[in-house]
């Protein structure tokens, strides 16, 4: 079992950048592919970014390309997701989750979730 608990969330303006983390609990962090999701009011939960086991394989979804990198360290057991040029419609709160499968965008494949952690991007 994996416990997962983000952090760095925060108030920023558009245009501005943030760096959130995501710690996770137990020894076989590094078995799992990690994705980080979102969640507006009033909107469904929608997949960001995910990085394979390694880290050698990521994927993000088009809203994001070319602003959000996703990174992990094993040895931390730790995944990161650096967000720039931050716009409005990125406000939301963004959760990590574990999948003991491959690279998978459906947030129905993984396992384990965070709390989530809010992120608010002000015009």
């Amino acid at each position: 079992q994996v416990q997962l608990s983000e952090s760095g969330g925060g108030l920023v303006q558009a245009g501005g950048s943030l760096r959130l983390s995501c710690a996770a609990s137990g020894r076989t962090f590094s078995r799992y592919t990690m994705g980080w999701f979102r969640q507006a009011p009033g909107k469904e939960r929608e997949f960001v970014t995910a990085i394979s086991w390694s880290g050698g394989t990521t994927y993000s979804a088009d809203s994001v390309k070319g602003r959000f990198t996703i990174s992990r360290d094993n040895a931390k057991n730790t995944v990161y997701l650096q967000m720039n040029s931050l716009k409005p419609e990125d406000t939301a709160v963004y959760y990590c989750a574990a999948d003991l499968g491959p690279l998978r965008v459906g947030a129905g494949s993984y396992d384990y979730w965070g709390q989530g952690t809010q992120v608010t991007v002000s015009s």
